[in-house]
């Protein structure tokens, strides 16, 4: 989960972050573990009833998609991302009942007012203009449509930034006052908001790693420096100061928001 401490351009991230989670589609599912357990939290938030069109906003290989579609039966389903080769995963496990849209968070592909209800797990972290995606799910929510998402905040990864040394390789998440400014100012309300510290273990470094890397959430950085074998070996045995009876720690701060659009 790791970018440059100097970010590049939008157009450049963007393409970046689709060909990182396109490459990881076909073993995404296998290693998504904390993606699961902290989308079961946000899944626990959404009303028994909903509207006749839904949006999965970074909807990667589908998997909550289809849940949508068999907990809404009566609701059109769509299944937006920006990775094209996540999209192509998920036709081919979920089939054309559901529609696949690649498209970005940050100018979503849609007209106004065309969702009644919006779920997204764990994907406008990726996104470099919050204020811009909370706009956009202003603009295509029908009054009094909701938006239930989880996102990260500053603190995700804390272990594996303090075993590698370069807390500025992880992933630049918006701090909770920027995303509350962003809610504000797009016109949404917040109805609840919930952070939590979920922790997952791991056997070893590789293990984290793989978690890490295996969905996606690694963004290959330019000019990057391949570290020596003397600063791996360090990193291992900064990481095991930390293990736990568990395993080795690996903390994700969730922030859980359910949004409304006023009617």
């Amino acid at each position: 989960m790791s970018t440059t401490a100097t970010s590049p351009p939008p157009t450049n991230w963007q393409a970046s972050v689709a060909h990182a989670f396109s490459r990881a589609a076909p073993r995404y599912d296998a290693l998504a573990n904390a993606q699961r357990h902290i989308g079961e939290t946000l899944w626990a938030t959404l009303p028994d009833t909903a509207g006749l069109s839904l949006l999965d906003m970074g909807c990667g290989t589908g998997y909550w998609t289809q849940r949508l579609a068999e907990r809404y039966p009566h609701a059109h389903v769509t299944g937006l991302d920006i990775a094209p080769g996540m999209l192509a995963e998920a036709q081919v496990r979920y089939g054309n009942h559901i529609r696949w849209q690649l498209g970005n968070a940050e100018a979503l592909p849609f007209a106004a007012e065309s969702f009644d209800l919006a779920f997204s797990n764990l994907a406008i972290q990726w996104c470099r203009d919050i204020s811009a995606v909370m706009n956009e799910l202003q603009r295509v929510l029908a009054p009094g449509g909701q938006a239930h998402l989880t996102t990260l905040l500053p603190g995700t990864l804390a272990e594996v930034a303090h075993a590698w040394q370069r807390p500025e390789a992880l992933l630049q998440t918006p701090e909770r006052n920027e995303l509350a400014r962003a809610i504000d100012q797009s016109g949404l309300t917040s109805i609840h908001q919930q952070v939590e510290r979920r922790r997952f273990h791991y056997p070893d470094l590789n293990a984290v790693m793989a978690s890490i890397k295996g969905v996606g959430a690694q963004v290959s950085r330019p000019h990057a420096r391949r570290l020596t074998r003397r600063e791996l070996k360090a990193a291992r045995e900064r990481f095991e100061t930390l293990r736990e009876p568990q395993g080795l720690p690996v903390s994700y701060l969730c922030f859980t928001l359910q949004l409304e659009k006023p009617s």
